[in-house]
This record gives C-alpha cells, structure tokens and sequence, in this order.
C-alpha cells in the first residue's frame, strides 16, 4: 500500500518535514517515491509549500494521506477526500 506521509528532517527543536509519497512498509525516514510538498512549521510566513498536481494526481490513483498530512492539505485548500 502506498501512503502519502511526513519525512521528518531538521536538528532537535527546530524540525521541517517533507510530503512524501511512499509505501507503508517502509520506515519514516527512508525510501520514499516521490516529494510533493514541504511543511516548515516554525516558517510563519511560508508553513506549507505543494506541488498541488502532483499531489491530485497521486490521490487520484489511490494514494491514502496520513491524519496529518490530510489535514495539512485540507488547511492549504487543496482537494482531499474525506476519510471513510
């Protein structure tokens, strides 16, 4: 199963994350397929950069959002399905 999730970068207290596509079993910091947004949340000005194509085209084909990466989205405008 592939899943659209966070990839934790930064030093201690002053994280970035990346919007990955990648699969389930894979761990949290590892191989990923694709990078479609980045979430910087100590960046006031700029928190959430999307490539919002890419990411319609990877829900279009079946990809799941985390929790938190589907809230991500939802607050930056872009189209996520509910969760069932």
């Amino acid at each position: 199963m592939v899943r659209m999730r966070l990839l934790r970068g930064g030093t201690k207290r002053k994280p970035y994350y990346k919007i990955v596509v990648a699969e389930a079993t894979s761990p949290r910091d590892g191989k990923f397929i694709e990078i479609v947004g980045r979430y910087h949340p100590l960046n006031k000005a700029e928190p959430v950069v999307i490539d919002r194509d890419r990411v319609q085209y990877w829900l279009s084909n079946g990809v799941q959002p985390t929790r938190v990466v589907s809230d991500i989205l939802r607050k930056s405008s872009a189209r996520v399905p509910s969760e069932a």
